[in-house]
């Protein structure tokens, strides 16, 4: 089943790996090695999400370009990633995942290198814009062919596989990328951070051609494009003002907010009257009203990400332009946070089974005071010596942070009827990867504004980390909330690892 879309079981059953008759899904010899392909592309892509931000402010000097459009490059291959994933799981069902699969990879080995070679800040963006539509058609080819690949008895391992390279891949991203530059010295060394993914890349592509299963093409269904266009411009249309924010764009965009809510409106009264139709909507209103607990995580996840993604490049931009740290320096300063998380993941899927919401209420409580701390010592401890005091706090919301993410695409989807779990997964990392397409646009352009107003870099990233908290204590409110009503109505079995691991 795609994680995108609702498929019918017996499309799945056309779609197994083109074995011959008798041979089950599981059977495939190659399925391990073809499951370590799709690992490390799916490790690629996410990693570009958090990675570049410790080569913004190089970037910027190099390039000589405006914050505003520097933000572009981590806010806009979250923006085309998330729009990308609405479609592509339909398309891997329509004309074959592992061909999906390999074209998308095929085109982000080659938008990096684009990105890596661009010459000015436009042409980055506009390759960077083009590398999160390939990552975001390459993304749900991922679980789909999990699930062809490996039978009952096999794909809680494997899942439980992918699950910890999308909980790593964006922890380790700053440091990652600070290696990276701190390797790559002098001018231009931010370019090295694109290029590196194209060996690599290059190395899966052609692993992938062997060792990936072929599957007959699936029936094709209706693709709610109205409903893409009208999402991906209601967001656009928020995004914009608040990714210019430095350069006067609340002041002169102001007016693209009512634009943004009304095409926001009717994209949902759209997805309703495509339910009536009886079609298959981009986002089953039966999700938000039917399903016990969906509508909550679903909106946890969103607004976590606001918080949870935008702080990497406010970090980012205090370390260097601030303190002076080089790229590594900037990288490792956040590495308690990412040994946290890393740390938290491996046991979180094991105690969710038996704490339920109260896990993810627990994790959220940890990363909110770990990072009022965080913001508080930054403020007030002067210079460097502020990136040791922040150390146990990092480690704190890191080890919270580790028990929210996974944990909560569980409680999310534990209710999803098997039939919608596809459409369910695919609206749910949807979701997140919008929170963080706005979380990267309006953090550090809040940054920006507060230390050109104010001159104090110190205060503009206490207060850009706090507006970074109130998302989470938004997410906090609605894991509360969830908690109490299955303290009222009881608890509920949690899905199969192989239900919920659609979060690709």
């Amino acid at each position: 089943m795609s994680p995108l879309f609702r498929t019918d079981a017996r499309t799945d059953a056309r779609q197994d790996p083109g074995q011959g008759p008798g041979q089950g899904p599981g059977q495939d010899p190659n399925r391990w090695r073809a499951l370590w392909v799709t690992l490390v592309a799916g490790f690629m892509i996410l990693l570009d999400v958090t990675i570049v931000s410790v080569a913004l402010p190089s970037m910027a000097r190099d390039l000589g370009a405006k914050p505003s459009s520097v933000q572009w490059v981590v806010s806009g291959y979250a923006l085309t990633f998330a729009l990308a994933l609405v479609v592509a799981g339909r398309l891997g069902d329509a004309v074959g995942r592992r061909r999906i699969f390999l074209v998308a990879l095929a085109a982000f080995v080659v938008c990096s290198a684009a990105v890596g070679a661009a010459p000015t800040i436009g042409l980055v963006v506009a390759a960077r814009l083009a590398q999160g539509v390939s990552a975001g058609f390459l993304a749900p080819q991922n679980s789909a062919l999990i699930q062809q690949l490996f039978a009952d008895a096999e794909r809680p391992r494997a899942f439980g596989l992918f699950s910890a390279t999308v909980g790593i891949s964006s922890a380790v991203g700053p440091i990652t990328g600070g290696v990276i530059l701190a390797l790559a010295t002098g001018t231009d060394g931010w370019r090295w951070i694109f290029y590196v993914n194209v060996p690599i890349g290059a190395a899966a592509l052609l692993l992938g051609r062997r060792l990936l299963p072929r599957s007959a093409p699936g029936v094709r269904g209706h693709l709610d494009l109205v409903g893409v266009g009208l999402l991906g411009a209601g967001v656009l249309a928020l995004m914009l003002p608040l990714v210019e924010a430095d350069s006067g764009g609340l002041r002169r965009m102001a007016w693209l907010f009512p634009v943004g809510a009304l095409l926001l409106w009717g994209f949902a009264r759209w997805e309703r009257r495509v339910r009536a139709r009886g079609l298959e909507p981009l986002l089953d209103p039966q999700l938000l009203r039917g399903v016990r607990g969906y509508a909550a995580g679903a909106g946890l996840a969103t607004v976590y990400f606001v918080g949870f993604s935008g702080i990497w490049l406010v970090f980012a931009l205090y370390f260097q332009d601030a303190l002076g740290y080089s790229p590594l320096e900037s990288g490792l300063a956040v590495t308690p946070f990412a040994f946290g998380s890393a740390a938290a993941a491996v046991v979180a899927s094991r105690l969710v089974r038996r704490l339920g919401r109260l896990l993810t209420v627990l994790g959220l409580v940890a990363v909110t005071a770990g990072l009022t701390a965080t913001a508080l010592l930054l403020w007030l401890v002067p210079g460097s010596t502020a990136i040791w005091a922040v150390v146990p706090a990092l480690l704190v919301s890191g080890i919270g942070s580790g028990f929210v993410i996974s944990p909560n695409v569980t409680m999310t989807l534990r209710e999803v009827p098997v039939s919608m779990a596809g459409v369910a997964g695919g609206a749910l990392q949807t979701g997140q990867r919008l929170g963080g397409a706005v979380g990267t646009a309006v953090l550090p352009g809040l940054y920006y504004l507060l230390r050109g107003a104010h001159g104090s870099a110190s205060a503009a990233v206490a207060a850009s980390v706090g507006a970074g908290i109130i998302a989470i204590l938004a997410a906090l409110l609605l894991a509360v909330a969830d908690w109490r009503i299955d303290r009222r109505q009881g608890p509920r079995e949690l899905p199969s690892p192989e239900h919920h691991a659609h979060l690709g």
